[in-house]
């Protein structure tokens, strides 16, 4: 399926001394790179990643030429590496390829160093990466570096094989990259994108009656700036309603040139200085508000002037990410968050292998975990012989679940009876005690490797980008344990 290419000279890594963060940054590098190409996780993405492509192009991977081949294994190596680098670093597309470009560490672990002139990804180019493969291909690649991390036979360097017996979850808020949903903000919002849109095709020179798109922005300002002073006055009720009538009134306004707008742009793109999927890209974001806007309306209408609530379902958070939930976690300093549920399952020895966002309302917790033990034994085909998890887990359908699996039950009981009854057994304590060290896992994980917030747009590119983040996590756990030639050394 690989198709075999000529070694290429590589220059040497400079010794660097004085400096230990450096020095570990390369140890665990280095670590990774072995990993990777022991576990067989590159050629694994590779061969994914090329018949992906032939699928993508409608073509049978045989019938393409071999330098195209070639040029694409290259830069699937490029993605795998580029990606998992990024992560564990949290830089930015931009950021990255400015790091990469200065530092022969990354550059030797990206396979970009060369001699003499060296080219790195550039942003687009590191935005096209992240995509590289869906989240169901990237599942199946990190369950083989699991398995192979599991295998007795296959040690990696490690004393012992990893403890796939114990299985600990939680859940979190993946945060979606947006605003305070307020009601009326969204009127704001969807002004803004309007103008801005019209404000562009009238550059190019398409023109129709109407005033400067910035006068619309500057009312629509001087009604938000009103709106947010209103509390303090004595009938602030009844002047909020004021002003969202008139908000209401400048958004009809607004949409009816954004509409007038856009169908002279359909229609006469040609006579601008766009390509048609640029004038495309201009289209779609004006469709995409214009839709929303009746319902924003609706809704701030609704809530404002009609002082009645509405369904969580049936609200908008925001114009630009509609997969967003409201998401009532009842802790404190976030009673409410608005993102996607995550599902995050470890190990004893904090390997991730198990993961699921949901794009709607998640259910329960306790209506997780047979499906999330399900995906462990299907992925790794391994049977997990105990389970712990928080009070949220627990349910008599669970129990008899687990009873009837032969698996231990370390769930934490919603009864504060039997959980002192229970917490006399060693076991049961170690398993309530390992679990409460799941939460600083998620914290490290959102923090280190997803980012605050996770600034991807769309629930795909959100799923996929957890995925990335859950492969890089399990890799820098790898690394970071002791080897069984260090210890050697050492005694």
């Amino acid at each position: 399926m690989i198709l075999s290419a000529q070694e290429r000279f590589r220059p040497c890594l400079p010794t660097v001394m004085g400096n230990v963060d450096y020095k570990e940054l390369e140890r665990q590098l280095k670590r990774i790179d072995a990993i990777l190409i022991l576990t067989g996780t590159e050629k694994d993405f590779i061969e994914r990643s090329l018949r992906h492509w032939a699928e993508e192009i409608g073509m049978p991977l045989e019938k393409i030429s071999e330098k195209a081949r070639l040029t694409f294994q290259k830069h699937s190596r490029q993605a795998l590496r580029c990606n998992i680098l990024r992560a564990l670093m949290g830089d930015s597309f931009r950021d990255f390829s400015c790091q990469l470009a200065g530092w022969p560490l990354f550059q030797w672990f990206c396979g970009v160093d060369t001699w003499g002139a060296v080219k790195v990804p550039a942003k687009s180019t590191l935005q096209r990466y992240s995509q590289w493969l869906p989240a169901k291909e990237m599942r199946e690649v990190i369950y083989g570096v699991l398995r192979k991390a599991g295998d007795p036979s296959f040690t990696l360097g490690f004393e012992k094989p990893f403890d796939f017996d114990c299985y600990f979850l939680d859940t979190t808020c993946v945060k979606a990259p947006i605003h305070f949903p307020v009601d009326w903000v969204l009127l704001r919002d969807g002004t803004r994108t309007l103008m801005k849109a019209v404000k562009l095709i009238r550059q190019q020179g398409l023109k129709h009656r109407m005033e400067e798109p910035k006068e619309f922005l500057k009312r629509m300002n001087r009604l938000c700036i009103q709106m947010t002073h209103s509390r303090r006055k004595k009938n602030a009720k009844k002047e909020k309603k004021r002003i969202l009538r008139l908000m209401k009134v400048m958004v009809g306004v607004v949409s009816s040139h954004a509409h007038r707008y856009r169908d002279l742009l359909d229609r006469q793109w040609e006579e601008t200085e766009w390509t048609h999927p640029q004038a495309e890209q201009v289209l779609k974001r004006i469709d995409r508000v214009l839709d929303l806007l009746p319902q924003a309306k609706k809704q701030a209408h609704e809530r404002i002037i009609g002082e009645r609530q509405v369904a969580n379902e049936e609200k908008i958070l925001s114009l630009y990410e509609t997969e967003t939930n409201v998401i009532v976690r009842g802790k404190a300093g976030a009673e409410t968050e608005f993102g996607n549920t995550l599902l995050l399952g470890e190990t004893a020895q904090g390997l991730m292998v198990d993961w699921k966002l949901w794009k709607d309302s998640a259910p329960g917790d306790a209506r997780m975990l047979a499906g999330s033990l399900a995906r462990v034994k299907s992925g790794l085909e391994i049977r997990i012989k105990a389970v712990g998890g928080d009070r949220g887990f627990d349910s008599q359908s669970n129990r008899e679940s687990l009873e009837d699996a032969d698996i231990y039950n370390g769930l934490c009981p919603k009864d504060p009876e039997q959980l002192k009854e229970n917490m006399q057994e060693d076991r049961f304590s170690w398993l309530q005690k390992r679990r409460s060290q799941t939460e600083g896992r998620i914290g490290i994980f959102k923090n280190q490797f997803l980012g605050r917030p996770l600034r991807v747009k769309g629930f795909a590119h959100r799923e996929l980008a957890v995925t990335w983040a859950v492969l890089t996590h399990n890799l820098w756990v790898m690394a970071r344990l002791p080897q069984v030639e260090i210890k050697q050394k050492a005694a």
